[in-house]
């Protein structure tokens, strides 16, 4: 019994180190990967990494991690006109990373996550000139926020010919994704008294798409849909480059 009980003993506190040891590695590896996407992504500032599994030793002697969850707080995506849109909160779930030996380089089989374009953001980056789109009409494009049932609401900013104060006209607006663009159009087009507005001239305010390009790891956009803080989008991809 003494012989058992000492051999138990021993076995737990092998197994103590041995967890002591994973721990120990995994918290070191998450740090290396946060400083090799930081630098390969250009990040302002280092981003959240988590090595998903137990035991993480015999995933780094595979060289291939079941799980890997990164989460970056402000990422300045590029808008394919030289200028950029940024995006809150972005978190990516990868699948099935193979790696080099020292993280120099990691590419993830699946990946899919969240994020969401401010308000504030999509507005700046959509914002345009007054057009006219009414005979003595013109309109610009003054906000965007959720509308409910996953429809952003679109407000115009009107000035008539003649009145001293502009006046505000809103309403619901659709969103899609298309390629590498996020697209907003206006399901039902606003009158302004008993002027009819030209279509073609008022979509050109109230409608407009953005483009998200060069996503951390060549990720893509999948779905959007309007949120109380912003543009909520869902991205995904396959051999997605997390460092290197």
């Amino acid at each position: 019994m003494r012989a058992l009980r000492t051999l138990l003993i021993v076995v737990v506190i092998l197994g103590g180190l041995f967890v002591a040891a994973d721990r120990l590695a995994v918290h070191f590896a998450e740090g290396e990967v946060a400083d090799r996407v930081r630098a390969s992504e250009d990040l302002a500032a280092k981003p959240d990494v988590s090595i998903e599994g137990f035991p993480f030793l015999t995933q780094l002697a595979g060289g291939r991690l079941d799980e890997v969850k990164v989460g970056i707080g402000g990422y300045q995506a590029a808008t394919g006109d030289g200028t950029t849109i940024r995006i809150d909160d972005l978190r990516a779930d990868m699948k099935g990373v193979e790696f080099s030996g020292d993280f120099g380089s990691a590419t993830a089989a699946t990946a899919t996550g969240t994020a969401t374009i401010p308000y504030g953001e999509l507005l700046k980056a959509a914002q345009a000139e007054p057009a006219q789109v009414g005979p003595g009409i013109t309109a610009r494009l003054a906000g965007l926020s959720d509308g409910g049932d996953g429809k952003i609401k679109v407000e115009l900013e009107v000035s008539l010919f003649g009145a001293e104060l502009p006046r505000r006209v809103s309403l619901l607006s659709s969103l899609a994704v298309r390629d590498d663009r996020v697209e907003v159009r206006a399901d039902v087009l606003p009158r302004i008294g008993d002027v009819d507005l030209v279509e073609s001239r008022i979509r050109a305010v109230s409608d407009f798409r953005q483009v998200i390009d060069r996503l951390p790891g060549g990720i893509r956009l999948d779905r959007v849909a309007a949120a109380p803080d912003g543009v909520e989008i869902t991205v995904k991809g396959s051999d997605v480059r997390l460092a290197g």
